[in-house]
C-alpha cells in the first residue's frame, strides 16, 4: 500500500509567486492544507503587460515568503514533508529560476526528495486534486500563456489533441484590452464591458472552423478586432462606450464559439466520461456556460475546478509533485529551469522549435 505524503510545492513560472501544501492518504481525498499566492497586477499595470524582468525580481524577493506563510498556514515545519515539489517550466525563466533554486536550496538543506513538475500537468491534474476522477478524461487548459486539448491517461501520460497554433487565448483577451484602453489583466475587463454590448452588432471571424481538426487561432481574431475599432473611430471622431462594450461582447462570443466547436469535435472523436477545463480563461462566464451546455448535451461530465485552482497556483504543483513522485520517484540537483517544456513529448510542436527547444 503506498504511504502517506505530504509535499510542499512552489510555482512561479509567470507573474504569480505561490507556495502551498498538499497532503494525500492513499484512499481519501486530497487535504490541501495552505495556498499561498502573491499576485503581481499593480507592478506590471504601467506596461499593459507581464514584463519578465520585473515578475523575476518579484519572484526571488517573494518565493521564501511564500514558502513561509504556506508551511505557517499547513501549521508544519520542513521536518513534517515528505517532498518539494516545484515548477521547472515552462515559463519567464527569470521566474523559474528563482522557484528552483529556492527548491534546491530547501531539498539540500534537508535531504527532501526534490520533484520538478511542468507547469502544464499541474493544471491537467487538478480534477483529479478538487474532484478524484478517474482516468482517461479530456483536458481543455485555456489560460493567458497555453491553449491546448489534452488527453490524460496517467500522472505523466499526456496526449495533446491540438492547441492554439499563435495566440493563447489569454493573450489575446489581454491585447484586445490592451487596444481598447481596458485595464489589465484583459479577461475580467472583457468580460465586464461584454455584459453591457450587443454580440451580433459587429461580425468578426471564426478562425478555423473551415478546417477539420482541433488547433485553434486566435492572432486573427485580435486583429480583427483592432481593425473594427479603427473602423469604428474613424466613422464617428472616437470611440463610444457603446461601441467598446459590442466590440467586446462580439470577441468574446467568437472565441467561445471557436472553443466550443472544438471541444464538440475532440470530444465527439474521442469520447470520455469527463470534459474539465483549467486555466484562467476557465474563469469567463460565457465559455464555462457554454462549455456546460455542450456537455449536457454530449451526456458528459463537465468539470472546472474552483477559480482559485484554475488560475496559476502552488496546490496543483504538490498534487501533480505527489502523483508523479509514486509514479518516477525524485529528481537530482541537475534538475534545470526550462523556458520551453512540451507537456506531450511526442507529438509535432504546434508552433515550432527554435534552438531552446518546443515551444508548446
Amino acid at each position: 500500500m503506498q504511504a502517506p505524503l505530504t509535499l510542499l510545492g512552489i510555482e512561479s513560472s509567470c507573474d504569480d509567486t505561490a507556495a502551498a501544501v498538499v497532503r494525500h492518504v492513499p484512499g481519501q481525498a486530497p487535504d490541501i492544507l495552505s495556498s499561498v499566492v502573491e499576485g503581481q497586477t499593480a507592478l506590471h499595470a504601467a506596461f499593459g503587460g507581464v514584463v519578465p524582468e520585473i515578475a523575476a525580481r518579484a519572484h526571488a524577493e517573494r518565493v521564501d515568503h511564500c514558502v513561509e506563510q504556506a508551511l505557517a498556514q499547513a501549521g508544519l515545519g520542513l521536518a513534517d514533508l515528505d517532498g518539494i515539489a516545484v515548477t521547472a517550466g515552462p515559463g519567464l525563466i527569470g521566474g523559474v529560476l528563482s522557484g528552483v533554486m529556492c527548491a534546491k536550496g530547501l531539498a539540500m538543506a534537508t535531504g527532501l526528495p526534490l520533484i520538478g513538475v511542468n507547469h502544464l500537468a499541474g493544471h491537467a491534474l487538478t480534477p483529479r486534486l478538487t474532484d478524484g476522477v478517474a482516468y482517461p478524461y479530456l483536458m481543455l487548459l485555456v489560460s493567458g500563456g497555453h491553449c491546448q486539448f489534452l488527453r490524460v491517461d496517467g500522472p505523466q501520460e499526456f496526449t495533446r489533441l491540438g492547441g492554439s497554433i499563435d495566440d493563447a487565448p489569454g493573450e489575446a483577451f489581454d491585447k484586445v484590452a490592451k487596444v481598447l484602453a481596458l485595464p489589465q489583466p484583459g479577461g475580467p475587463s472583457v468580460q465586464a464591458e461584454a455584459m453591457q454590448g450587443d454580440a451580433k452588432r459587429i461580425r468578426l471571424p471564426r478562425p478555423l472552423l473551415d478546417r477539420p481538426g482541433y488547433d485553434l487561432s486566435f492572432s486573427g481574431l485580435k486583429t480583427a478586432v483592432l481593425r473594427a475599432r479603427d473602423d469604428l473611430m474613424a466613422g464617428k471622431g472616437g470611440l463610444h462606450r457603446q461601441d467598446r462594450a459590442d466590440l467586446c461582447a462580439a470577441f468574446q462570443t467568437a472565441v467561445a464559439d471557436v472553443i466550443c466547436e472544438k471541444s464538440r469535435r475532440a470530444l465527439t472523436d474521442h469520447p470520455v466520461a469527463t470534459f474539465a477545463v483549467a486555466g484562467g480563461v476557465a474563469a469567463n462566464t460565457e465559455i464555462r456556460a457554454r462549455l456546460t451546455a455542450l456537455c449536457d448535451g454530449l451526456g458528459v461530465r463537465f468539470l472546472a475546478p474552483p477559480l482559485a485552482l484554475c488560475t496559476d497556483n502552488a496546490a496543483m504543483i504538490a498534487w501533480a509533485g505527489i502523483e508523479q513522485f509514486r509514479a518516477r520517484g525524485a529528481d537530482d540537483m541537475a534538475l534545470s529551469a526550462r523556458p520551453r517544456w512540451p507537456l506531450d513529448q511526442r507529438s509535432p510542436a504546434l508552433i515550432g522549435s527554435g534552438k531552446k527547444g518546443a515551444k508548446a
